[in-house]
C-alpha cells in the first residue's frame, strides 16, 4: 500500500514537475487578475519585520521583549523544512527529535527543560500549540510544516501567557488564515530514497463580501526507509502519511470565529533501532547500516491516529476591549511495537497502545488603552491518558510479560493575567501572575503473565501471583508563579529588557512503578508519587538594529535555577522472584542552567546573511538517588541531557541575477556540541560533537505563482545519534559501565544487552515545485 501511494504522489509530482520544466505555468500565470503589488522576487522577509503574537497581542518580533525566534511559512519553505524538528537547527538551545523508537512521538527541550518520556504521568516540559490549542502528550506532535502562517519558538517559563506546562518554553505552530479571495495552491516534492509528497490547499468566500470563507489542505507525505528490517523485511525509517485540516472562518467588523479540524494518520513502519553489541545470547551481529535493524517484533502494527477540532472566536464591542474564546477537544491513538533489543529473539519486546484525549477552554480578555495593556485569561483541560503495554522477557523466563495497564487523568485550571503600563514613551513596566491548580488522578495496574503475553496485545498468557501494583488515587498540586520585567526602548531600533519568571510543572504518579517494592511505612501511592518541579529564570535581552537596518542581532543572557527536576527511568529489577522493568522517578534535587544566545541578520545587495549561537552551562547541583538503600548525591557524575552545550548555524543566501524572476542560492552549516542521551553518560548512546551541511537552489516566477526548488539536506552524510535504550550493568555511583572478566558487557534485562542507539536522517536531496493561483 505504501508503495503504491509513492508511485501515485510520484506521478502527481513528475507531472507538476513537466508542467513547469515546458513553461506552462507562466501562460496560466498569465491569465490571472495579478495583485497589483505582486512580488517579482523571492519573499526575503527579515526577522525583525515578522508579526508574531507571543504575547497574545500582534507585535513585531523586533519589539516583543521575549527571548523568542519566529519563522513565516515562506521562511520555512525557503529552508526545505519538513517537519518541525528542523528548527532545532535553526534556534539557539533547542533540541526536537522524534523519540526514540517512534516516528512522530515528540522529544522537545529548551534551555535543559523537557521530556523525552512518552508514557502517561510524565507532562512535558516544553508546550506544543496548535493554533493556541496545547497538545497535551507527544503522541503525534511531530507536526508536518504544510499551510503554515508561521512558527515561534518561545524560550523560558511562559505561565502568564500560555495555557499549560511552559516551564522550559513554548512552540506556537499557527496556520493560515483563509484568504478574501479564491485561492488554490500545489506543491509537489520527489527526491531520494523514493520521496514523493503532494499537497493541496484552497479556499474561496462563500458571499461576495467574504463575510464567511471555508478552505482546507490536503497532504500526502511518503518516503522509502533509509534502511531495512533484516528480520520481517519491512522499510526501516520511512514515512507514509495521509493529514488534512479543513477551516470554516467568518469576518465581520467587530467579530471573527474560525471552526478548524484537523486530521492525520501515520502508517509509517516501525522503527526500528541499531545494536551497538554483539547480541549477548545469539551472537547477532552489530549491522555496518546504523539504519538497518534486526527487530522482530511487529505485533501490533504501527499505527498512529490523531484528529481534533477548535473553536476561536473573537470580538471588539469596543475599540480598547477584546473577548476571546478558545475551544477545543484531541484524541490520539497510537500502536507501536518497541523491539528494545532490536533482534529477531523475543528478549525485551514491548508491544504498546497509547489512547489519549482532551478537551481544553481557555478565556482572554485583553485592554489596550492608552499607555495599558493587559490581558486576563482562564483555563480549563480535562485529559485522559492511556498506557498499555507488555514487557516480554520470553528468553528469560518462557512466556514471561509484566504487563502495565496505566490510566491518568488530569484536571486542571488556571488564572492569569499578564499587564503592561508604559511609563514614558521609552520605558515599560510589564508584571503577571499565574494560579494553577492540578488534580491528578491514576489507576495503575501491573501484572505478570505466563505463558505468552496479555491478553491485551493477542498474547496466550495466564496471570501468575497477584499484581504487583494496583493502585487507584489522586493528588492535587497548587501554585502561583509570578512574571515581571522592565523594558526600555530609547528609539525605534533598539529594545532591551531584564525580566524574571516562574516555572512550574505538576506531580504525578510513575505509571511503571511496581507498588510492592514499596519500603516499609510507605504506601503505594506514597512510593508511586513523585512532586512538582519549579523554575526561577532571570534574563536578559537586547534586540537591535543598525547600519540603517541591515543588521539585526537578537541577544539573551539567562539563569534558571531548577528544582526538584522529574527525571523518569526504568530499570531492571525482580518482582515476587521474577526479572521485570520497573519505573523509577526521582525528584533529583537541584540544577542549574545559565547561557547565553544570539541571533542575527544581515542583509546587503543581492547577500542575506543568517546565524544564531546558543551556549549553556547546565549542571545537577544536587542529584539525590538511592544507593544499597541510602540516599546519595550523585551529582557530579550526572548529566543533563538533549542539552548540548554550544548550536548555532549560519546560512548564506545569493539572489542570482536571472532575465525574469529570482534565483537564491543558499549555503548553510549548523552544529551541535556532545549531547548526552540520558543523565548517566554512556560511550555507545551519547553524540559527540557533529556540523551539518545543508543547500538549496530556488527559482520564483515572476509574480510568485510559482517555484521550482532544488533542496540538499546533511549534504555530508554524517551519521549522528538522537536517543536510544541502555540495560547493560553500570557503577550506580558514577554510572562507568562493568564488563566481565572476558570484557563483555553484562545484561540487566533480557539475555541479549539492550543497547541501542536510533539516528537522524541521512543525506536527502529533493526537489519542489509550488504553484498558486
Amino acid at each position: 500500500m505504501a508503495a503504491t501511494a509513492r508511485k501515485t504522489t510520484r506521478r502527481i509530482c513528475t507531472l507538476l514537475l513537466s508542467t513547469v520544466a515546458l513553461g506552462a505555468l507562466p501562460s496560466v500565470a498569465a491569465a490571472q487578475d495579478q495583485p497589483a503589488t505582486a512580488p517579482t522576487t523571492s519573499p526575503a522577509i527579515s526577522n525583525d519585520e515578522i508579526i508574531v503574537t507571543a504575547r497574545r497581542r500582534s507585535e513585531t518580533l523586533s519589539s516583543v521583549p521575549i527571548a523568542i525566534t519566529a519563522f513565516t511559512g515562506d521562511q520555512l519553505a525557503a529552508k526545505g523544512a519538513i517537519d518541525i524538528t528542523d528548527l532545532a537547527d535553526e534556534v539557539p538551545n533547542v533540541t526536537l527529535e522524534p523519540s526514540r523508537g517512534t516516528n512522530s512521538t515528540l522529544s522537545a527541550f529548551i534551555r535543559g527543560v523537557g521530556q523525552q518520556d512518552p508514557v502517561s504521568g510524565f507532562e512535558q516540559g516544553v508546550g506544543i500549540y496548535l493554533d493556541d490549542v496545547y497538545l497535551n502528550r507527544p503522541q503525534a506532535a511531530v507536526l508536518d510544516i504544510y499551510d503554515v502562517e508561521r512558527v515561534e519558538v518561545l524560550r523560558g517559563p511562559q505561565g502568564t501567557l500560555y495555557g499549560r506546562n511552559t516551564i522550559g518554553g513554548a512552540i506556537k505552530y499557527v496556520t493560515k488564515k483563509l484568504d478574501d479571495k479564491a485561492h488554490v495552491s500545489l506543491r509537489g516534492t520527489y527526491g531520494s530514497y523514493d520521496q514523493a509528497d503532494g499537497v493541496i490547499t484552497a479556499s474561496t468566500p462563500v458571499d461576495k463580501n467574504g463575510l464567511v470563507r471555508i478552505g482546507g489542505s490536503f497532504a500526502r507525505l511518503t518516503r522509502g526507509g533509509f534502511g531495512k528490517d533484516l528480520t520481517t523485511g519491512l522499510d526501516n525509517y520511512n514515512k507514509d502519511i495521509i493529514a488534512g485540516r479543513g477551516t470554516i472562518e467568518v469576518h465581520g467588523d467587530k467579530i471573527f470565529a474560525r471552526m478548524t479540524g484537523d486530521y492525520t494518520h501515520d502508517m509509517s513502519n516501525p522503527r526500528g533501532g541499531h545494536r551497538e553489541i554483539p547480541g549477548q545470547l545469539t551472537g547477532a551481529p552489530v549491522l555496518a547500516n546504523v539504519f538497518d535493524t534486526q527487530a522482530g517484533l511487529n505485533s501490533p502494527k504501527q499505527d498512529v491516529k490523531a484528529w481534533g477540532w477548535s473553536l476561536f472566536m473573537e470580538a471588539k464591542p469596543l475599540d480598547w476591549l477584546t473577548l476571546r474564546s478558545i475551544t477545543a477537544y484531541r484524541k490520539d491513538d497510537s500502536a507501536s511495537p518497541i523491539d528494545f533489543d532490536a533482534t529477531p529473539s523475543q528478549d525485551v519486546d514491548v508491544p504498546a497502545f497509547y489512547r489519549n484525549r482532551q478537551t481544553s477552554q481557555e478565556l482572554q480578555v485583553l485592554v489596550s488603552k492608552g499607555r495599558f495593556n493587559g490581558m486576563a485569561g482562564f483555563y480549563y483541560l480535562n485529559a485522559t491518558a492511556l498506557t498499555q503495554f507488555d514487557v516480554r522477557l520470553f528468553t528469560t523466563v518462557a512466556g514471561l510479560a509484566a504487563y502495565t495497564d496505566a490510566k491518568i487523568v488530569t484536571d486542571t485550571m488556571a488564572g492569569f493575567v499578564n499587564l503592561t503600563y508604559d511609563v514614558t514613551d521609552h520605558i515599560s513596566l510589564e508584571a503577571g501572575g499565574r494560579y494553577t491548580w492540578d488534580k491528578r488522578g491514576a489507576t495503575i495496574l501491573r501484572q505478570n503473565y505466563l505463558g505468552g503475553g496479555s491478553p491485551t496485545f493477542g498474547g496466550a498468557g495466564v496471570p501468575f501471583g497477584t499484581p504487583s501494583t494496583n493502585f487507584n488515587g489522586s493528588a492535587s498540586f497548587t501554585k502561583f508563579t509570578p512574571r515581571a520585567s522592565i523594558n526600555w526602548r530609547p528609539d525605534s531600533n533598539n529594545t532591551l529588557y531584564v525580566s524574571y519568571s516562574q516555572g512550574f510543572k505538576g506531580g504525578g504518579f510513575d505509571p511503571r512503578g511496581v507498588g510492592v517494592n514499596a519500603p516499609p511505612g510507605e504506601t503505594q501511592g506514597q512510593f508511586l508519587s513523585f512532586r512538582p518541579e519549579k523554575v526561577n529564570n532571570y534574563e536578559v535581552g537586547l534586540k537591535t538594529r543598525l547600519f540603517d537596518r541591515k543588521l539585526a542581532l537578537n541577544l539573551a543572557a539567562f539563569r534558571m535555577d531548577y528544582k526538584d527536576v522529574q527525571i523518569p527511568g526504568s530499570v531492571a529489577c525482580t518482582v515476587a522472584g521474577l526479572p521485570s522493568f520497573c519505573g523509577v522517578v526521582s525528584n533529583a534535587g537541584k540544577a542549574r542552567m545559565q547561557g547565553v544566545e544570539a541571533e542575527g541578520h544581515f542583509k546587503m545587495g543581492p547577500l542575506t546573511l543568517n546565524g544564531s549561537l546558543g551556549y549553556i552551562d547546565a549542571k545537577y547541583l544536587q542529584y539525590i538517588t538511592l544507593i544499597n538503600g541510602a540516599p546519595t548525591d550523585v551529582a557530579a557524575y550526572r548529566k543533563v541531557q538533549n542539552t548540548p552545550a554550544w548550536n548555532g548555524n549560519a546560512s548564506a543566501t545569493v539572489a542570482l541575477p536571472v532575465p525574469k524572476g529570482s534565483l537564491d542560492l543558499t549555503g548553510g552549516a549548523s552544529w551541535k556540541s556532545t549531547t548526552y542521551q540520558f543523565e548517566i553518560p554512556n560511550p555507545y548512546l551519547d553524540q559527540p560533537a557533529y556540523t551539518l551541511f545543508d543547500a538549496s537552489l530556488v527559482y520564483h516566477a515572476p509574480g510568485g505563482r510559482w517555484t521550482l526548488g532544488i533542496y540538499g539536506k546533511n549534504l555530508g552524510d554524517k551519521r549522528y545519534k538522537t536517543s536510544g535504550y541502555t540495560y547493560v550493568a553500570a557503577n550506580a555511583t558514577t554510572g562507568a559501565l562493568t564488563y566481565t572478566p572476558q570484557g563483555n558487557l553484562i545484561p540487566t534485562l533480557g539475555k541479549e544487552g539492550v543497547l541501542t542507539t536510533y539516528w537522524g536522517n541521512p543525506r536527502q536531496v529533493f526537489g519542489t515545485v509550488t504553484m498558486s493561483f
